[in-house]
Formats: C-alpha cells, sequence, structure tokens
C-alpha cells in the first residue's frame, strides 16, 4: 500500500490526526483576510465583463499579415475601447471590443479593413447590443439566486440547519474570491465564465456534503457516549475524509490546470481562460473550504447548543477524574493495573492529537508489561 493510502487508512481509523476544528479561529482569519483582499480588488477594479453581459462588437477578418498589436492599436484608436485581439489557428485575427455603439462599429470595421488593405465586407461583424446583456447578467443572478435556496432547504432537511448554514458560508465565501480573483487579475468575465462558478459551487457542495455525511454518521447517539466531545468527533470525522477529499481535488485540478496554464498561457488559447480560471480557483477555494471553514463552523455552531454543552462538561470531568486516578494509582506503584481496569481504551485518544495514539502505560515501564527475565 502507498504511503498516501497508509496514511489514509490511519486518518480514517483515528490513529492520527491534526486538530481542524480547536485550530479553527486561524483558518477563519485566513478567510477572512482572503475575502477582504477579493472583495476591495472588486471595488477598486471591477469585473471585466465580456461583450456578452457589456455589449460590444466582434470582428472577424481574412487571412492576414497583419499583427495582433497593429491590428489592436487601430481598433482601439477607432473605437475608444480597449480591444481584445487574438490569431486563429488558420492566420485569421479576432477582435472583440466591448461597449461599442453601431456607429463606432462601423468606424472600427473601416478602419481594420483599410489596415489590412481588404474590403469592408472581408471583415466579419458581430454587434451584441447591451440590454441581450443585462438580460443574460439578470437570468444568472436568478439562477444563483435558486441554487442557494435550494441548497439550504435541501441541507436543511437531509442533515440540520446548522450544517446548512455552514455550507452557505463555504459557498458564498468561494464564490467571492472566485469573483475577486477575476477582478484582480482582470479575465474577461463571459457566460462560460459563469457556467464555470456554477459548476464549482456544485463540487464545493459535494466536497462539504461528503464530510458533513461522514460526521452526521459519527455523531449518531453521540450524548450517550462521554468519550469525546461534538468538536473532537467532528475533527476525527475530518479526518477520515482529509485524504479522499486531496485526491478528489488534485485529479479535478490537473486537467483544469492544464487548459490554464499550458491551453491559455503556453499556447495562447486565451478563450479557455474564461471558464478554466473559475474552475481551477473554485475548486481549490472549494476544497478548503470544506475542511477549514465548513466542519470547523458547524462545530461551533453545535457546541452552543445544551445537550452538547452538558456533553462537553461530563467529558472533560471524566477525563479529570482519569487522570486523577491515574496519578494515584502511580503513587501507589500500581498504575499500570488501574489502566488496564480502566473502561475506555487507550485508543479514545481524540483524533485532535496530532501522531500516533498513546501506548498503554505498561509498555512504557518496560518492566511489568514487558519481557521477564
Amino acid at each position: 500500500m502507498s504511503r498516501l493510502g497508509t496514511l489514509g487508512a490511519r486518518l480514517y481509523r483515528g490513529e492520527v490526526g491534526y486538530d481542524f476544528v480547536a485550530k479553527r479561529k486561524i483558518w477563519y482569519g485566513i478567510s477572512i483576510l482572503i475575502t477582504i483582499t477579493a472583495i476591495v480588488g472588486l471595488a477598486v477594479r471591477g469585473l471585466n465583463m465580456g461583450i456578452e453581459f457589456s455589449g460590444g462588437a466582434t470582428f472577424n477578418t481574412t487571412k492576414t499579415s497583419v499583427s495582433t498589436d497593429a491590428a489592436k492599436q487601430v481598433a482601439e484608436e477607432a473605437s475608444g475601447h480597449t480591444a481584445i485581439v487574438q490569431k486563429t489557428g488558420d492566420g485569421k485575427l479576432r477582435i472583440q471590443v466591448s461597449e461599442l455603439t453601431p456607429e463606432k462599429s462601423q468606424a472600427t470595421q473601416l478602419a481594420l479593413a483599410k489596415k489590412l488593405d481588404v474590403s469592408t465586407n472581408d471583415i466579419n461583424t458581430d454587434i451584441v447590443g447591451p440590454s441581450w446583456g443585462e438580460e443574460i447578467a439578470d437570468k444568472a443572478w436568478t439562477g444563483l439566486g435558486v441554487f442557494m435556496v435550494l441548497v439550504v432547504i435541501y441541507l436543511a432537511i437531509a442533515f440540520e440547519w446548522r450544517m446548512a448554514l455552514a455550507a452557505l458560508v463555504a459557498l458564498i465565501h468561494d464564490l467571492t474570491i472566485t469573483v475577486g480573483i477575476y477582478a484582480l487579475v482582470g479575465f474577461e468575465v463571459t457566460p462560460g465564465t459563469v457556467i464555470g462558478l456554477l459548476t464549482i459551487l456544485g463540487y464545493s457542495l459535494y466536497d462539504t456534503v461528503v464530510v458533513f455525511d461522514g460526521l452526521k454518521e459519527s455523531a449518531k447517539d453521540i450524548t450517550k457516549q462521554t468519550r469525546w466531545t461534538y468538536s473532537e468527533i467532528a475533527n476525527r470525522s475530518l479526518n477520515g475524509t482529509l485524504v479522499r477529499s486531496i485526491n478528489t481535488t488534485v485529479v479535478a485540478l490537473l486537467p483544469v490546470a492544464g487548459l490554464l496554464f499550458i491551453g491559455g498561457g503556453f499556447l495562447g488559447a486565451g478563450m479557455l481562460n474564461d471558464i478554466s480560471l473559475a474552475l481551477f480557483v473554485g475548486l481549490a477555494a472549494g476544497a478548503y473550504s470544506s475542511i477549514f471553514i465548513a466542519t470547523p463552523l458547524v462545530a461551533d455552531l453545535k457546541e452552543r447548543d445544551p445537550q452538547m454543552k452538558a456533553l462537553t462538561r461530563r467529558v472533560h470531568a471524566k477525563r479529570a477524574a482519569q487522570a486523577a486516578k491515574a496519578d494515584s494509582a502511580q503513587d501507589e506503584g500500581g498504575a499500570q493495573d488501574a489502566d488496564e481496569a480502566e473502561d475506555e481504551p487507550q485508543d479514545a485518544s481524540p483524533a485532535g492529537v496530532v501522531g500516533q495514539r498513546r501506548q498503554p502505560v505498561s509498555r512504557n515501564r518496560g518492566g511489568r508489561g514487558g519481557k521477564r527475565r
């Protein structure tokens, strides 16, 4: 079995673990800082909306030797707006100019035809009005709102309202970061970007539901025991699905990274960036939020419940009694017998402990529990 597989099995059995829940304030602080940066970037730079949303024109030329820089300069001088120029594989140019009126579109078409030394009929022009883009944007926001409401209702029915609230916070967190990255990077927002956002929200929700499902199973009849608190159960459940979440995320990120960095960056297929950036950032943010935000937030909310508060007190009281009993037994020279008579096995250590679980006391003394010579 590979090391990762062995680690996953040990995490699942609770033999090792990392205390994500206990360090939740650190994760909250990191997330708040990233979210504020994204909001500031969005407020200062805004989104670079494509012509599908802001209106504009697309000019497709015939095969030409004119460079993209020269065509970009001509288009921007004629239109008065920023132009995006791409060279297609057959030597033609595709020029996009946002917020362009029909009059300016005609002037730009004439300028490009003059520069390329072709007839204006050889410049294929597609004009998109801003009203069409507004309609698309309104429908996208409506679809997103309906999606959020259905998600909350489903999670509240399938799990409980605290998990639904935590999942909603994680989704908003992922959406804000992804949109903020678009504003900071300046990538164009197109219908492909909206599809990417809705896709990664679905992925983020899936990852969160997997963790919550394990937590729901682990926390069944939790008040009937005094071994672990709810936060410790949540942490054990999170560690049990950690390797699965990492594997799923890495496998999903690899092809998206290929589209973004190889296809869109190295090979120059810029149109791939519209959707691949949303997928790449969203997948990473979704995996992060399901581990560092959603589950710790559920534990936070759940620990406020009176039953969970009472359970925490019972667990702490029992551990204090065990510690006092063990100390007393050690003083009397018979600590190992007292430990073995205890009804709790040593693997009852919470998964919040990093590293291997404790071994029985008798094995650490090299005398009573070891070989007899």
